[in-house]
């Protein structure tokens, strides 16, 4: 144990008196052994890692007093990847394919936020193609509904209304279907590339997209009609898990947590990119953070994202054939693929001409493909309002054709942050419920 002070520049005379602090560590194993030495009456359990109500692989350390939470502890890292080392070992087009795989339920922000930042330490912002930004604005908006579905059927299901979930993972198939028509796959589709896009869209493909809409909004519309006035519900959920703006606002909250206090803070609006300035849509607010509301913002943002879909799906329509990758050739992805029904696959006639008619294309497609372009040296840091709040990318380059360093500040991880002041109090079933409210994905919380 050691003892420090912060001195601020003062001599020891002036430090004589003062309170000295001690900073010491701890195993998790002693932490849990002193909780129960102290707990007299009270009960320690653990609840996880591996636990269907824990959404992923988290830890929760709960010191019970009879049925009612009096400290309550995560432990995060069980899910760590080491997503963010192995990004310094792969080309700066490769990473796409590690954020990818961060917040596995909203992948297409990670994508977009990372490919977002090498653009700018690239300097080239500006020159991303219109329609490259109306796909990434398409495909974050259905990914958005798509995630918050699986929040509130998940909340619901911890509760045993099994029926909840089918309803929100139906939903979700129709979503994962005009990805993988799209994208060639449903789920991790490394398709945004730093300069825009993969491919442009399919043809026919606006109409397929409108053709599945009405059913996700049906979707939406029997969710809501099951439990948004449903009397149960409101017993369940209301003034579980409360945050007042003071607690949200030093806890780092963000995303629904965040606006169903009452604060409107939605990057889209206040620090707008990929052109959303151009849409309309509103940014749904409610008079209290608590679980009840949490859920009804996630309901009301789906049905602003699909204001947003319909708006960029005309806009799609009139830029057809327009590029969707910068025109750059030192930097644009030289491959060209075809999207199947078993995926992607290169285009047969883009392998034909480098392999039999351009000795020149098939050294640049080399040479892009295996060593990649280079970055100049600089740092950039990027934002955009992912499902879950706000999402920070932090890229850092030496110059060369791998990232320096990449840091992912996930917002699930800062969410989880207000989980004790949200159920610390309470019963031990409204935890599950506070855990829930705060949707957190653990391959985004520990990558």
């Amino acid at each position: 144990m050691e003892h420090f002070h912060a001195t601020n520049g003062a001599t020891e005379e002036d430090m004589e008196g003062l309170p000295s602090f001690s900073a010491v560590g701890g195993d998790w194993s002693d932490i849990a052994t002193e909780a129960q030495q102290m707990a007299e009456e009270r009960i320690v359990v653990n609840l996880g890692p591996v636990h269907p109500s824990t959404h992923g692989v988290y830890r929760l350390l709960l010191e019970l007093d009879g049925e009612y939470v009096r400290e309550i502890r995560g432990a995060t890292g069980f899910l760590h990847t080491g997503i963010e080392k192995n990004m310094e070992y792969r080309g700066w087009t490769q990473g796409v394919a590690f954020v990818t795989r961060m917040d596995y339920v909203a992948p297409f922000f990670q994508e977009v936020a990372y490919c977002m930042g090498v653009e700018k330490l690239l300097g080239i912002t500006e020159q991303i193609p219109p329609r490259a930004n109306q796909i990434r604005v398409l495909l974050m908006e259905l990914n958005r509904i798509a995630s918050h579905l699986v929040a509130i059927g998940s909340t619901f299901n911890e509760l045993g209304a099994t029926t909840m979930m089918t309803l929100g993972f139906r939903g979700r198939e129709d979503i994962l279907r005009i990805f993988e028509s799209i994208t060639g796959l449903r789920m991790n589709n490394e398709f945004i590339r730093p300069g825009g896009a993969l491919e442009d869209l399919p043809e026919g493909n606006t109409e397929y997209i409108r053709s599945l809409l009405p059913k996700v909004r049906s979707t939406l519309d029997e969710m809501m009609d099951v439990v948004a006035e449903n009397p149960i519900t409101k017993l369940r959920f209301k003034d579980v898990g409360v945050l007042s703006m003071s607690a949200l606002m030093a806890l780092g909250q963000t995303g629904p947590i965040l606006r169903a206090g009452g604060l409107p803070w939605d990057l889209r609006k206040t620090q707008p990119y990929c052109g959303y300035e151009q849409y309309t849509f509103d940014v749904p607010v409610r008079d209290k953070s608590d679980a009840y509301n949490r859920i009804m913002v996630r309901f009301e943002e789906c049905y602003q994202s699909l204001r947003i879909v319909y708006q960029v799906l005309d806009r799609l329509d009139a830029s057809k054939g327009e590029p969707v990758m910068v025109a750059d050739k030192r930097i644009a992805w030289p491959a060209q693929l075809s999207i199947s029904t078993d995926g992607q696959g290169t285009a047969p006639a883009h392998v034909k001409h480098i392999m039999t008619e351009s000795m020149e294309s098939l050294i640049h497609h080399f040479k892009l493909v295996t060593e990649g372009f280079r970055v100049p040296a600089g740092q950039a840091y990027t934002m955009v309002e992912h499902a879950k709040g706000t999402l920070g990318v932090h890229v850092v380059s030496d110059g060369g054709t791998r990232p320096y360093r990449v840091h992912v500040s996930d917002p699930g991880f800062r969410n989880l942050q207000g989980l004790s002041m949200m159920a610390e109090g309470g019963l031990l079933a409204d935890a599950i419920i506070c855990l829930a409210s705060i949707d957190p994905v653990m391959g985004g919380v520990d990558r």
